[in-house]
C-alpha cells in the first residue's frame, strides 16, 4: 500500500470516525436520559465521557494530518445519534442496550484498521493512541452485552460474533508489522 493512498484513507476513516462519536453522544445523551438513576446509568454516563474524548482525540488526529470534518457526515450522524435517542425513550433500556454493544463492536474494528492505516501512512505516533481507543470500544461492548444478557429477550436477538480476547488487539497488530498487508477501510451502511 501507498504512503499516500493510506493518508487519504486515513484521513477519511478519522473524518468518518469523528462523526460516528458525535452520533454516539448523541445516542447515549437519550440513553442516559431515559434510565432511571442506578448501575446502567452509570455505565452509560461512564461509557458517554469516553466517547466525548474519544471524539476530541480524532478530530485532534485528523487536523494534525491537514484533514478536516465531513459536514455531510457529521449532520447524518447527527441524525442518526438523535433518532436513536428518540428511541430510547420508547424502547426501554434493552434494544438500545444491545444497539450499542453491537455498534462498539464495530467500533473497535475501525479503530484497528485506522491503526493500520496509520502504519502504511508513516503516521506511526497515531498507532498507540487509535489502539488504545480499539480497547476502549472493545471494553464498552464487553459491558453492554454482559448488561444485555441479562434480559429475558437477549436469546431472541440476533447475535453477533464476540469479541476476540482484548490482548489480541495488541498481538493482531504485532503480527500485522511482521507480515504487513494491504488494508482497506470498511464502509459503514450509515456514511458512504
Amino acid at each position: 500500500m501507498r504512503a499516500d493512498s493510506a493518508l487519504r484513507e486515513l484521513r477519511r476513516g478519522l473524518a468518518l470516525a469523528a462523526s460516528g462519536e458525535l452520533g454516539a453522544i448523541r445516542a447515549y445523551l437519550g440513553h442516559r436520559q431515559a434510565l432511571p438513576r442506578g448501575a446502567d446509568r452509570q455505565l452509560i454516563v461512564r461509557i458517554l465521557k469516553d466517547e466525548i474524548l474519544h471524539r476530541r482525540l480524532v478530530i485532534g488526529m485528523l487536523r494534525g494530518l491537514g484533514g478536516r470534518l465531513d459536514p455531510s457526515a457529521e449532520r447524518r450522524l447527527t441524525v442518526v445519534g438523535g433518532t436513536i435517542a428518540l428511541f430510547c425513550r420508547v424502547g426501554g433500556w434493552f434494544l438500545p442496550m444491545v444497539g450499542a454493544a453491537r455498534l462498539e463492536c464495530d467500533n473497535l474494528v475501525e479503530y484497528e484498521i485506522l491503526a493500520r492505516l496509520a502504519w502504511w501512512a508513516g503516521e506511526r505516533d497515531l498507532i498507540e493512541p487509535l489502539l488504545h481507543l480499539a480497547e476502549v470500544e472493545w471494553d464498552h461492548e464487553l459491558w453492554l452485552r454482559e448488561r444485555a444478557q441479562t434480559h429475558r429477550l437477549w436469546r431472541l436477538v440476533p447475535h453477533w460474533p464476540r469479541a476476540r480476547p482484548r490482548e489480541s488487539l495488541r498481538a493482531d497488530f504485532e503480527a500485522f508489522l511482521k507480515r504487513p498487508t494491504t488494508v482497506r477501510r470498511r464502509f459503514s451502511l450509515l456514511v458512504r
